[in-house]
């Protein structure tokens, strides 16, 4: 989807271009990434933080709902079950598409030197965060923006391994560059992210390598696919289910 440039840059300059206020290493009001995208999507600030029932929606528009949502979308379930009934409601969901890293020291607070991360995000990163909603999926007044997002990320040296990076806490996130915008707006859009060039039927593996997406992710993205009706299994190959695309649910 179209990005609108200039008003990603306002979002930007708004958030980052004034002093953010902080209590301490690890500690920030609102994290960067999604205060820029709740700007982004609602310039008009009367819009932001509004109480909904016994819940406060990061976007209330009068007619609708958005969620920014950068941690874990298990702890949207009480949210939805409130929201839905009511008003149709999007979630957002930032991925980074490209990344650079930086080490906070937690006893200096200097930052080590950037470096780009050789992994690059995908769509299909949000599937491991959909599936903790399966149940809502179905729901008509579920909607999703998968923004990818080139950004920068600073950790804190304060996990578990020697060198203090693995299991270490995320500090924040600047967004650099919107890159691209993928909606769902009913359950046939999914077959967008369903590998053009997959052969009939196919395994987990098959769908993992026209994905260029670990196995494992495949069978979650699968196993959605499923719940949505969109692919069917159809047999097994080995100890691998076999699927096909339901092209008759597909509206062009």
């Amino acid at each position: 989807m179209c990005i609108d440039e200039a008003r990603f840059e306002a979002a930007r300059d708004k958030i980052i271009g004034k002093d953010r206020e902080r209590q301490g290493i690890g500690t920030l009001a609102e994290k960067t990434v999604h205060a820029v995208l709740k700007n982004y999507y609602a310039p008009d600030t009367a819009m932001h933080e509004i109480r909904v029932e016994n819940f406060v929606a990061d976007i209330y528009t009068g007619t609708e709902i958005i969620e920014i949502q950068t941690r874990s979308f298990g702890n949207m379930r009480r949210k939805l079950e409130t929201f839905l009934p009511l008003y149709p409601v999007t979630v957002v969901y930032p991925i980074p598409r490209i990344k650079w890293l930086s080490w906070i020291d937690e006893e200096t607070g200097e930052a080590s030197a950037k470096r780009k991360s050789p992994k690059r995000g995908t769509v299909y990163q949000a599937f491991s965060e959909l599936y903790k909603i399966r149940s809502f999926l179905s729901d008509p007044n579920l909607h999703f923006r998968f923004a990818l997002i080139d950004m920068e990320e600073y950790r804190l040296l304060n996990g578990w391994s020697r060198d203090k990076k693995k299991g270490s806490e995320r500090y924040d996130r600047i967004p650099l560059h919107f890159a691209e915008e993928i909606h769902i707006s009913r359950r046939e859009d999914y077959m967008q992210l369903i590998p053009y060039e997959i052969r009939e039927p196919f395994t987990s593996k098959d769908f993992a390598k026209e994905a260029k997406i670990p196995v494992r992710l495949a069978g979650t993205i699968l196993l959605i696919l499923t719940d949505l009706a969109l692919v069917t299994r159809v047999g097994k190959k080995g100890n691998s289910y076999l699927y096909r695309i339901n092209d008759e649910l597909v509206i062009a």
